[in-house]
């Protein structure tokens, strides 16, 4: 197929091709002739309403619809990020998702069948929160299903309605409003995304909530559970008081917290059991001195050499407890020594794991101390301190207790002293994170020892087969799982998400048989445990002796959401999708889930196909507030995008997106719209000029044959040259993720093409009054040198400003744009026959000095140079004398230009090239014309 144009439009109908096809010849090599008619150009342009005009037709014409019949190799399939609908969007999925789409665009061009989905990621803890205020309810699982369920409420006026007057609801109803809820926002993206100029394929749309993924979820954790790859532990986990619900490891978010530091005794008994000096350690956690199980020093600090293998007893509650070494403990941290307890930090796990300690929890899921005493104080002398001080209180209210106890005693040496430390918080929480003991299910992910694999370095290689873009990025996938310390807990104790597909049988006893539980068929799946019986029971034996309990909890959103490429791919249910497109192609994201979405992902992959789910990442940057801040929801400086839209246009929009580097922060900048803005007007304007010539004017219609042979000028051919070059940088730049790059080399061209080429050739272009019939082969190499170049730049930039390409191709060509074959340098440089790009350059710049002559004398462009002396450097010499008609047309040079070669000292090598006009005069102005 011709490279200029193609005239394909592949997965358009061909009632809709043969309604605007046009006559063509030629099988794609330079001398090929294409005959292009031109149907009408507007006579006054606007990039206004072009968003929805073409979203139309693209629905109507099917251009981004996937071709199941292409082959894998035929294929670049994209794995979408499914935007959370919790609300609305911001421009950072802007910027973001515009990255993603020049790539579709340009792979699509490229003769690529494109995998484009979108998915809703529908679950999770804002969503929750919204169907709660929204609708007045609240899910208790333990009830069953209503059917026909009517909530109390339809909309809060954006009131919250308060947790006693929500209406207790199962799971399964609740999800059911979820859906309803979230249908309303899913719209409303998809009409910002069209808006956008999302290239996707809208029939291929998921919900990370539905049927399909719930299922698809679900089957994935039982062959996880059947491989080994799934288990339940009881163990210490981080956990959030507000949500009352475990955290996982990608989830924290490390802050600084206020504290104080208090200075405590420790006491050991001297010779004969006489008091000997106390042991003095420093925590900001005093409240946990119940829980205290050891004091633990580093085992070089010689300070405590003579302590390792003795006990202490701890202030207050008189429990004796070991002094032990680690490598782990700070030795110029506040004493170099400090007190374990189960559990005050991560640190604390480590030892209690390490070390062998005791379990003396006494912080519950409520973040409140037990109210029972714990049995190892029960007989000692805090019993009464516990009881009637600590019992049930916060951990605020029994921080202060304590210390209030403790200067009683006589224990605290000195006043607390203030400090701000890092505290680690649930990455949606306000409230620091406890440490308790629970029940959950994790997956393995090279974060412990697994005897039967070393999964942590199976996952480190798999990151290095992928190609991140940027590859620096690379760093902060291996630093992640190089610093696992801990499996992917991926047990919730939320409601609104994929349910443990699990049941527990109930002994005779009434106690629960966590050690086998009970397994759905996968074609049983997706399964509700607390609605819903496993089969062998019915609902009358749900929590009796010799029946069963469902599984209460949900799986953390990213156990679904790692999911997403073999979610869109269609596997279990679709093996002909999925084999012609995974493993895919493509993964944006942002760089701050490379650690969630991108690893756990991998993971999943890893675990169940033995491959990585795609061969590139694309990471995105952060999009920055004027204050360098990262752009947030939670930060409350978002920008709403649709505004930007209406007021800009979304070519603009898409070209502030497209200005920045993946991988790389950008601010938020209207101005850059605006640049992009003028670009997609200047794209209208330049395209209307080259298409005007050769058309009738009363009709609007007519024929522009490209034909390659027909550029016979220099400065034409020149022109052709220079865009050769164009097109390898910027191809080779978007096949290397450079969409920037691409953009910047394109943009850059087509400027220097307006301010200059066409400045030159106006003249020659318009032929002087000639018809049709009789027009010069100079003429029409001026015509048809414009008509090639106009089809190679917008296909170059139609990934980037879609509409206003899209607009423009529409005035002349057949199909759309977008299933245009990508331009190839090769027919540029055979019809170019040579020419030196530098030639058009220079010519330019001869110009250039012309008109600057004319600026500093204060006249009109259109004022004659009745003569002129211009020193021209060596190197641009020829290239001026072989556009010498050109660049006196254009600068209404009427009478002697003379060119000389200048000589050293003679202008100003950073303006216009060196080229310096050395003497003129100019002639009278051209009168102005009456206003009316």
């Amino acid at each position: 197929m011709s490279d200029f144009p193609s005239t394909g439009a592949r997965a358009q109908s061909d009632a809709a091709l043969a309604q605007t096809s046009a006559p063509t010849t030629g099988t794609g090599q330079a001398g090929d002739v294409v005959r292009a008619v031109v149907r009408e150009v507007p006579e006054k342009v606007s990039t206004d309403g072009l968003e929805q005009k073409f979203d139309e037709r693209w629905s109507a014409e099917g251009t981004f619809a996937f071709d199941r019949a292409a082959t894998r190799e035929q294929v670049y399939s994209i794995d979408t990020p499914p935007p959370t609908v919790s609300g609305s969007l911001h421009v950072g999925h802007v910027f973001s998702y515009t990255h993603t789409d020049v790539v579709a665009r340009f792979r699509r061009m490229r003769g690529k069948e494109v995998f484009y989905p979108m998915g809703w990621d529908d679950n999770g803890l804002p969503t929750e929160r919204r169907v709660q205020n929204y609708f007045g309810v609240r899910c208790d699982p333990s009830l069953p299903y209503t059917e026909d369920f009517q909530p109390p409420h339809e909309g809060t006026d954006g009131k919250n309605v308060k947790p006693a007057d929500q209406v207790p609801v199962s799971r399964r109803n609740f999800i059911e409003l979820c859906e309803r809820l979230t249908a309303d926002d899913e719209r409303q993206f998809e009409e910002l995304w069209r808006r956008l100029g999302l290239s996707v394929d809208w029939s291929q749309t998921y919900q990370t909530i539905d049927a399909t993924s719930r299922a698809a979820s679900q089957r994935a954790f039982l062959r996880n559970l059947e491989r080994g790859e799934a288990y339940q532990a009881e163990a210490p986990g981080l956990w959030d008081v507000t949500f009352q619900t475990a955290v996982a490891q990608a989830e924290l978010e490390a802050r600084e917290h206020p504290g104080h530091y208090h200075r405590v005794a420790f006491h050991r008994a001297g010779p004969e059991g006489a008091p000997a000096q106390p042991v003095y350690i420093e925590t900001t956690r005093p409240e946990l001195l119940p829980a205290v199980v050891a004091l633990i020093a580093h085992p070089d600090d010689e300070r405590y050499q003579d302590l390792f293998g003795t006990t202490v007893t701890s202030p207050l509650f008189g429990v004796e407890i070991p002094v032990l070494a680690h490598p782990a403990a700070a030795m110029d941290k506040g004493a170099g020594i400090a007190m374990c307890c189960t559990f005050g930090d991560l640190t604390d796990v480590q030892w209690w794991r390490e070390l062998r300690l005791p379990t003396r929890s006494v912080i519950g899921r409520d973040g409140r101390l037990h109210r029972e005493t714990p049995e190892w104080i029960a007989a000692g002398p805090g019993a009464e301190l516990y009881a009637e001080g600590l019992a049930g209180k916060t951990t605020f209210s029994a921080r202060k207790a304590v210390v209030e106890a403790l200067v009683e005693s006589g224990d605290l040496d000195g006043e607390p002293k203030a400090t701000q430390r890092m505290t680690n918080f649930y990455e949606k929480g306000d409230k620091p994170l406890e440490i308790v003991t629970s029940r959950q299910w994790y997956i393995r992910n090279g974060g412990r020892d697994w005897d039967e694999r070393d999964l942590k370095a199976e996952l480190l290689a798999r990151g290095k087969e992928l190609d991140f873009h940027p590859d620096f990025m690379r760093v902060r996938y291996e630093n992640w799982v190089g610093g696992l310390n801990g499996d992917w807990l991926v047990s919730r104790q939320r409601f609104f998400g994929v349910a443990v597909p699990i049941w527990y049988p109930v002994d005779e006893d009434g106690s629960i048989d966590h050690d086998h539980p009970i397994v759905p068929t996968e074609a049983d799946l997706p399964v509700d445990p607390t609605s819903q019986a496993p089969a062998g029971y019915d609902e009358s034996q749900r929590g009796v002796p010799g029946g069963f309990v469902g599984d209460a909890d949900v799986m953390d959103t990213w156990a679904t959401s790692s999911l997403t490429p073999l979610l869109v791919s269609g596997w279990e249910r679709d093996a002909d999708l999925f084999a012609r497109v995974y493993p895919m192609d493509l993964r944006p994201q942002g760089q701050d889930i490379i650690r969630t979405w991108l690893f756990s992902s991998v993971v999943r992959s890893h675990l169940e196909c033995g491959v990585l789910p795609w061969k590139n990442a694309a990471i995105s940057g952060w999009i920055l507030d004027p204050d360098r801040k990262k752009m947030s929801k939670s930060k409350g400086n978002v920008v709403t995008p649709m505004d930007l839209l209406v007021e800009h246009g979304s070519d603009a929009v898409r070209y502030w997106a497209a200005a920045a580097r993946l991988g790389t922060d950008a601010a938020f900048e209207v101005g850059q719209m605006k640049i992009g803005r003028r670009l997609a007007i200047k794209v209208l304007n330049a395209s209307k000029f080259a298409l005007t010539f050769g058309v009738d004017p009363e009709t609007g219609a007519g024929e522009i044959v490209l034909d390659p042979d027909a550029v016979t000028v220099p400065l034409d051919r020149a022109m052709l040259a220079g865009l050769a070059d164009v097109v390898d940088q910027a191809t080779a730049a978007l096949e290397a993720y450079d969409h920037t790059r691409a953009l910047e080399i394109t943009e850059s061209y087509f400027w220097a093409f307006c301010d200059d080429y066409l400045e030159l050739v106006k003249d020659r272009a318009y032929g002087a009054g000639a018809t049709a019939d009789d027009l010069s082969a100079e003429t029409v190499s001026a015509r048809t040198a414009l008509a090639i170049a106009l089809d190679v730049m917008l296909r170059l930039l139609a990934p980037f400003i879609p509409f206003a390409t899209e607009e423009v191709w529409s005035w002349w060509r057949t199909g759309s744009v977008h299933r245009a074959e990508w331009p190839t340098a090769e027919p540029l440089r055979a019809a170019a026959d040579g020419a030196d790009a530098l030639d058009l350059t220079a010519a330019g710049h001869a110009l250039a000095s012309l008109r600057k002559l004319k600026s500093a004398a204060k006249v009109s462009m259109k004022t004659p140079i009745l003569s002129a002396t211009v020193a021209v450097p060596a190197g641009l010499l020829p290239g001026v004398r072989a556009a010498i008609d050109d660049v006196r047309g254009a600068g209404r040079a009427t009478g002697d230009l003379e060119l000389v070669e200048a000589t050293a000292g003679q202008g100003d090598p950073d303006v216009q090239g060196g080229i310096v006009v050395l003497r003129h005069e100019l002639g009278e102005p051209p009168a102005k014309k009456p206003r009316g």
